[in-house]
C-alpha cells in the first residue's frame, strides 16, 4: 500500500458511538413480614367494677381497687391466688352518675390468667362508704395478649406502608 491508497480513505470522525442500552433490573417485591408470639409473657384484663344502683361510692383509687383484686382471688383461690402479681396500669373514673362505673386495666402473667378472670367474674364484695355497705362486682370486659390491640382494635393499620 502506497501513500496514495491512504488518501483515499477518509475516516468519519463524526459518527457517534452507540452505546449500548443498560437493562434496568427488575426491582423486587417487598417481602413480606410475618411475625408470630406464641407465648406472650403478659395477659391484659380490662375490668369495669359496678355498684348496686343507688349506692354512693368513692372513686375508685390503686388501693381499693388493689384491695378488690386482692378479696376476689383470695376467695377463689385462698393463698395461691394472692400470690398472683398483679399490675394496675390504669383507672378510669367514670362520671358521676347513678350507676357509676369505674374501668381498671391490669396486667397479669398469661398462665394464671385464667384463674384471674375466674376470680374476678365470681366475686362479689362489700364496699364501704360513709353511708354504708354497697355490694361491688368485677366485670371483664376485654381480655388480651397485646395491650395495643386490646385498646385500639386489631393493629393492622400499623403495618400498612
Amino acid at each position: 500500500m502506497t501513500q496514495d491508497t491512504y488518501s483515499d480513505m477518509e475516516i468519519d470522525t463524526n459518527i457517534p458511538l452507540r452505546e449500548t442500552a443498560k437493562r434496568k433490573a427488575p426491582e423486587p417485591k417487598p417481602k413480606t413480614l410475618h411475625f408470630t408470639s406464641r407465648n406472650p409473657p403478659w395477659t391484659y384484663l380490662k375490668l369495669k367494677l359496678i355498684s348496686q344502683p343507688g349506692s354512693a361510692l368513692q372513686p375508685l383509687d390503686p388501693l381499693s381497687a388493689r384491695t378488690y383484686l386482692s378479696s376476689a382471688l383470695s376467695q377463689f383461690l385462698g393463698l395461691t391466688g394472692t400470690a398472683i402479681p398483679i399490675d394496675i396500669l390504669k383507672i378510669e373514673n367514670g362520671p358521676p352518675s347513678t350507676t357509676k362505673h369505674d374501668i381498671v386495666w391490669i396486667r397479669v402473667p398469661r398462665e394464671d390468667a385464667s384463674a384471674v378472670v375466674s376470680a374476678v367474674s365470681s366475686w362479689i364484695g362489700g364496699g364501704n362508704t360513709s353511708a354504708g355497705s354497697a355490694d361491688v362486682a368485677w366485670r371483664v370486659c376485654a381480655k388480651g395478649n397485646f395491650l395495643g390491640a386490646l385498646v385500639a382494635g386489631s393493629g393492622a393499620d400499623l403495618f400498612v406502608p
